[in-house]
């Protein structure tokens, strides 16, 4: 069974700068779904890795065409810079067998074998100087990587780029996967990473369902020291992990769309039973004394129980190879009481 027929875990991407401050609507009788309790990371746990294939050999040169059009042909995949706001194209090479190969990052991509990289993006933004400083023989980006002056320049210089849609959504894994082999000129790596990727999940799916009841969760973008302070809803992608976890999204019961500024009306009236962060996010305000300040936290089941749930940034909205295993450790985080 193919990833694309079992759509439970839509991520959109967090499109933090075009929000506006839109209110919420605030009428929701919300029902509490039960009593919960949010555990604790393993003490295990330790940093993510993710499980490369054996190293492949590319078949070189292969020609693409990037997703603005342009026609790429690849000759040398030995210093890549794979970059996107999500960091799924990075997570991608390295499961594929090709992570010695990568010579610089984005910000989230925060994995274990990744991390002691350079980091050539702020936010959106590539940097083109940064990019060039390590003498690349490909750049991988995808759409949600700019300006796109940066882009020109980069190729310009001679540097191959090839860009990709972005992929939020789990339909989009398996072909994302296929996309950058195909550009890797590794194209039946590929076909065994999505082998892997798509019975990781269906397994993980099938093993979090439940009977039991379903705890409300809110999922809540913060960062503190931006003052950015917003509350997830339907299409914003986090419904839909929520979702495949067997909860139902807070967020969305009560109107909300994509993410909104939060409002101490609209967490009353969402009333979660579990609250989901990101690490980073939790982190920036304090950690949980700091967000049962938040107005309206602590008049939620979730702010009352310190029922907080979070899970390290460069995971959460990935939609790479490790998204079975990401379900299953969200789901093992909330556990129902009897």
């Amino acid at each position: 069974m193919r990833l694309a027929d079992r759509g439970r875990l839509t991520l959109a991407v967090l499109g933090i700068g075009c929000l506006t401050a839109c209110g919420l609507p605030v009428d929701s009788e919300a029902e509490a779904g039960g009593t919960f309790t949010c555990l604790p990371a393993p003490d295990s746990a330790g940093a993510v890795v993710v499980d490369p294939l054996r190293s492949p050999s590319p078949e070189l040169p292969v020609t693409v065409t990037s997703s603005d059009g342009a026609e790429v042909t690849v000759t040398d995949v030995s210093r890549i810079v794979a970059v996107n706001l999500n960091g799924s194209l990075a997570e991608i090479v390295f499961s594929l067998g090709l992570g010695d190969n990568v010579v610089g990052r984005d910000v989230s991509t925060t994995f274990a074998q990744a991390e002691q990289l350079p980091v050539v993006t702020q936010a959106h933004d590539l940097s083109a100087e940064g990019v060039l400083d390590l003498d690349p023989s490909l750049v991988l980006i995808d759409t949600s990587i700019g300006p796109p002056e940066v882009i020109t320049q980069l190729r310009e210089s001679g540097v191959p780029v090839v860009s990709f849609e972005e992929s939020w959504s789990i339909e989009e894994i398996a072909p994302r996967i296929e996309a950058v082999a195909g550009a890797l000129g590794v194209a039946e790596a590929g076909d065994r990473l999505v082998e892997r990727t798509e019975a990781e999940l269906t397994e993980a799916l099938d093993r979090v369902r439940s009977d039991g009841p379903s705890p409300r969760i809110a999922f809540l973008y913060m960062r503190g020291t931006a003052g950015v302070y917003l509350m997830a809803g339907e299409g914003s992608g986090a419904d839909s992990m929520i979702e495949a976890i067997g909860g139902v999204d807070a967020g969305s019961d009560i109107g909300i769309e994509r993410f909104r500024p939060i409002t101490s009306e609209a967490l009353i009236n969402a009333a979660p039973d579990v609250i989901l962060m990101m690490s980073g996010g939790l982190e920036s305000v304090g950690g949980i004394d700091g967000l049962v300040d938040v107005p309206g936290v602590a008049q939620t089941p979730a702010g009352r129980d310190r029922c907080v749930v979070d899970v390290e940034d460069g995971t959460l909205l990935s939609f790479g190879p490790r998204t079975g295993q990401i379900v299953l450790d969200l789901a093992a985080r909330i556990e129902r009481a009897e």
